[in-house]
């Protein structure tokens, strides 16, 4: 039996988390206070916290989206006291993609929409397919616009050369390229 330091009833030790810190290795508070100091905190930072027993058994209530759904939509979490992860699959996926962009690129999602907006919601290059990838100098890592998949792809096989691109509309344009023998075994290349 052990004491709660916060509402002072006396209580069995199966009532208190752990933590390993504490010389007993519990909590100094219950389970149910430390829900309750918990739900008040989560309440004074804005966010909405379902009332106790609301949430049904298999259920787990998302903190991104505010709804509670089943826990097949959840990622597992072993460090979680329930087993599962603090956001739902979907609110990870897009919160993800966010931290992405911002990451990766140093741009929000508006801004990117703001470019795609910008480019008629098209691919600069192929002019046909909706502009989906962002497309960046792997040297200087500027954004250049935002592509289609085959258009990003191919820029990234061709290695951001535009040498070799042009190369490229040469050679499907039907302009021969070979090189011309200036000596024995030296070759002049078509520029």
């Amino acid at each position: 039996m052990k004491r709660c330091a916060r509402c002072g009833e006396l209580k069995p030790r199966a009532a208190f988390a752990s933590k390993r810190a504490n010389l007993d290795g519990l909590q100094h508070r219950c389970r149910e206070c430390a829900a309750e100091a918990d739900r008040k905190r989560q309440e004074a930072m804005g966010r909405t916290v379902p009332a106790r027993g609301a949430v049904l058994e298999g259920f787990k209530h998302c903190q991104g989206c505010g709804v509670s759904k089943p826990h097949s939509d959840w990622h597992r979490k072993a460090s979680a006291p329930d087993g599962l992860a603090s956001r739902c699959k979907a609110c990870r996926a897009e919160r993800g993609r966010r931290d992405h962009l911002k990451r990766r690129y140093g741009m929000t999602e508006a801004e990117r929409d703001e470019m795609v907006a910008s480019q008629m919601g098209l691919c600069v290059i192929c002019l046909k397919a909706p502009a989906v990838h962002v497309d960046h100098c792997h040297k200087t890592g500027r954004v250049r616009g935002v592509l289609c998949f085959n258009c990003n792809s191919a820029i990234g096989k061709l290695g951001d050369d535009p040498d070799a691109v042009r190369r490229a509309a040469a050679y499907l344009e039907g302009i021969a390229w070979k090189p011309t023998l200036v000596a024995p075994g030296v070759y002049q290349l078509p520029s």
